[in-house]
C-alpha cells in the first residue's frame, strides 16, 4: 500500500498527538540511581515549545542550522522538535566523534548553536567547540559550559505559533559516519522523512500501542527513521537505555514490541546466550517437544524480547546462520536495507515472505535495478535533496534517470528479493589479479562461537586472509596455553569449513587472531558499529603479513589473544 500524501510532517503529527494523546506516555528516560522519568505527549511538547521560543528569540536567520551532540535521551528528541518548531534545521553529530570531526561539522554545516547532552568523553568533544560558540546544556550532560536547558524552560513561555514546515523544506542534515574519507552532509526534507515513516509503519501495522527502545545513535539515519520519526508519526512510546551496564534492565523496562538492531549487537546477544548454554546442548534441548517451548520463552524473556512482534536488522549484512539461530528460538529476525541518502526507505523483509540471506523486496513505490558492474541502484521517493554544499558529489551520487548509486553490490532473486554481495569500494585485487569481495567471507567466519568480529584483507597478496577478534569467553580461554591450543584447533577446523564455499582465489590463506576488541573508542568501528577497514588494515595488516611467514593456519598477533 502506498503511503498517504497528506502534506503533513512529523512535526504536524507531534501536534496531533499533543492534542489527542495529551496524557499518554511518550518518552521514558532513566535518570541514574534507579530513577526514571516519563513525559506525556503534552509535557514533551510543552518543553519543546519553550525551547523553541528561546531559539526564536536568538538573532538567527530563519532556516538556520542548529546542531545536537548527545547520546540518546528524551531531550535529544525534544531538542529536535524545538529546532523544527522555531523554523530551523537540525544537524545531529555522533556523540563518539573526536574534537576535530565535531569542529568540521559545526563549521561545514554553518551551525549557529549546539545542544550538548550526555557524552562518554565531554573533554574530547569540547576541543572541537569554539570558545564563543553558543551552547545549550541538556539535562544529564556533564558539560562545563552553556546555558542549562532547565533555565530556558523556566524563563521561556511556550511558543504558541510554531513555524509551519512544508514537506519540501529542508528538515535535517545528517553527516555520514565517515567509514572512509570526510563525512558528507545528507540533506533530507520533511516530506522524505514523513513518507519513509508512513511506508514502514504500513508494512508492519505500526500503531500507538507499540513500544521501542532507543539505543542506536539518533545521529544516524536508521534510528532517526525507525524510532524518532516513526514514534512521532504513529504516537507510540519510546524508552531509552541508560548505559551498557544497565542495558538489559532498560530493555526489560521497555518490553518492546518493535526492536531493530545491527548485526554486531544481534551477534552479541547470541554469544551471551551461548556462553551460558553451549550450542550443542541448546540444540538438543530445542529438539525435545516438551522442553523447547519453555526454553524459547525463557531465553527471549532473559533478553527482554518476549513481546517483540517485529524484529529487524540493518546497517550491515548479517550472517544467515545468525538469522536461522534466532528463528529456532521463535524470533523471526528480518533484514532490511537502506541508506542515509534515502532515509532507509529502500528494502524490507516481511514476515512470511522473507528469504534468509536476503534483505527483502523494495517498498511499493521504490524502484531498483542492478548496474553493469553489479552495483545496486535505487530510486526512492525518500531520497535526499543532495549533499550540503557539494553539488559535484550530489551529481555523482545519482544516475541521469534519478537512481541513487548505493556503492553496494547485489543480486535479485525471481521474486525481486535483494541479496547484498559486497561493497564496490571494498573489492580488492590479489597479486594474481583476482578480485575478492570481503563481506560474504566475513559472514562465513562470524558463524563460529569463538569469533565476534572479522575482517578479510589481502590486497596485493597471493591469497586473502582473515583477521578476527575473539568473543569474550574465547579471549578468556586463550589466556592459558592449553586453552589457546584448543582454541587454535577449533579455528583451524573452522577455516577449512569456511574455505569450502568461496572460489579458489577467495579462499583464506590463514586466520590471524587479535585479543583486542574492535570498538568505536579505539577507532576500529564507525559510530554505527561497522568495521573501519582502513583503520584495521593499518593497525594489523603488516604484523599479520609477518605472521604469514611463520606458516600455519592460525596466527596469534599478540600475547593477550
Amino acid at each position: 500500500m502506498k503511503p498517504s500524501v497528506d502534506n503533513s510532517t512529523a512535526l504536524d503529527k507531534a501536534f496531533h498527538w499533543e492534542r489527542s494523546r495529551a496524557n499518554k506516555p511518550y518518552l521514558t528516560q532513566p535518570l541514574g540511581g534507579g530513577a526514571v522519568r516519563t513525559w506525556t505527549w503534552a509535557q514533551a511538547l510543552d518543553e519543546a515549545r519553550r525551547v523553541a521560543s528561546f531559539l526564536q528569540s536568538q538573532p538567527f536567520p530563519a532556516g538556520s542550522q542548529i546542531a545536537i551532540v548527545a547520546k540518546n535521551a528524551a531531550h535529544w528528541i525534544l531538542a529536535d522538535l524545538a529546532i523544527w518548531m522555531a523554523g530551523h534545521v537540525s544537524v545531529p553529530i555522533y556523540p563518539t566523534l573526536h574534537g576535530d570531526a565535531v569542529r568540521y561539522i559545526l563549521e561545514h554545516s554553518e551551525s549557529r548553536l549546539l545542544f550538548v547532552g550526555k557524552l562518554d568523553d565531554w573533554k574530547q568533544v569540547r576541543t572541537g567547540i569554539p570558545e564563543a560558540f553558543p551552547v545549550v546544556r541538556l539535562p544529564l550532560a556533564d558539560a562545563d559550559r552553556g546555558t542549562p536547558w532547565e533555565d530556558i524552560i523556566g524563563a521561556s513561555a511556550p511558543l504558541q505559533t510554531p513555524a509551519r514546515r512544508r514537506p519540501e523544506e529542508l528538515a535535517t542534515i545528517i553527516y555520514t559516519s565517515g567509514s572512509t574519507g570526510v563525512p558528507k552532509g545528507v540533506m533530507l526534507s520533511f516530506g522524505a522523512m514523513a513518507l519513509a515513516a508512513e511506508g514502514m509503519g504500513k508494512q508492519v501495522s505500526t500503531s500507538a500501542a507499540d513500544r521501542m527502545l532507543s539505543y542506536l545513535p539518533l545521529a544516524h539515519g536508521f534510528e532517526r527513521w525507525a524510532v524518532e520519526t516513526c514514534s512521532l508519526t504513529f504516537g507510540f512510546q519510546v524508552f531509552f537505555a541508560e548505559s551498557l551496564d544497565t542495558f538489559l534492565v532498560d530493555l526489560r523496562r521497555a518490553r518492546p514490541t518493535l526492536f531493530v538492531s545491527v548485526p554486531r549487537l544481534w551477534r552479541k546477544f547470541q554469544l551471551g546466550v551461548l556462553a551460558k548454554l553451549p550450542e550443542a546442548r541448546l540444540q538438543r534441548l530445542l529438539g525435545i517437544p516438551v522442553v523447547s517451548s519453555l526454553l524459547r520463552r525463557k531465553i527471549l524473556r532473559g533478553l527482554g524480547l518476549q513481546h517483540v512482534r517485529f524484529a529487524g536488522s540493518g546497517s550491515a549484512p548479517i550472517p544467515p546462520e545468525v538469522i536461522a539461530w534466532y528463528r529456532r528460538l521463535g524470533l523471526e529476525l528480518l533484514e532490511g536495507y537502506g541508506m542515509t541518502e534515502n532515509f532507509a526507505y529502500s528494502h524490507m523483509s516481511l514476515p512470511g515472505r522473507s528469504r534468509v540471506g536476503y534483505v527483502g523486496n523494495a517498498y511499493p513505490e521504490v524502484a531498483v535495478r542492478i548496474g553493469a558492474d553489479g552495483e545496486i541502484l535505487v530510486r526512492s521517493p525518500a531520497s535526499m535533496m543532495g549533499y550540503f554544499k557539494a553539488a559535484e558529489s550530489t551529481a555523482e551520487a545519482f544516475t541521469e534517470d534519478g537512481y541513487l548509486r548505493t556503492g553496494d553490490q547485489g543480486e535479485l532473486d525471481e521474486q525481486g528479493r535483494l541479496r547484498l554481495t559486497g561493497r564496490v569500494k571494498e573489492l580488492f585485487k590479489t597479486s594474481k589479479g583476482k578480485y575478492v569481495a570481503p563481506a560474504p567471507i566475513e559472514n562465513l567466519l562470524l558463524v563460529h562461537a569463538d569469533i565476534e568480529q572479522a575482517c578479510v584483507m589481502g590486497s596485493g597478496c597471493p591469497q586473502p586472509f582473515g583477521l578476527v577478534a575473539l568473543a569474550e569467553q574465547a579471549r578468556a580461554s586463550a589466556a592459558d596455553p592449553a586453552g589457546r591450543r584448543a582454541l587454535g584447533g577449533r579455528l583451524e577446523e573452522h577455516l577449512r569449513t569456511v574455505n569450502e564455499a568461496p572460489e579458489h582465489h577467495e579462499r583464506l590463506d590463514f586466520v590471524a587472531v587479535t585479543g583486542e576488541e574492535w570498538r568505536i573508542d579505539n577507532g576500529l568501528l564507525t559510530p554505527t558499529l561497522k568495521i573501519k577497514r582502513s583503520a584495521i588494515e593499518a593497525r594489523y595488516g603488516e604484523v599479520a603479513q609477518r605472521g604469514r611467514e611463520a606458516g600455519g593456519a592460525v596466527v596469534w598477533l599478540d600475547a593477550g589473544s
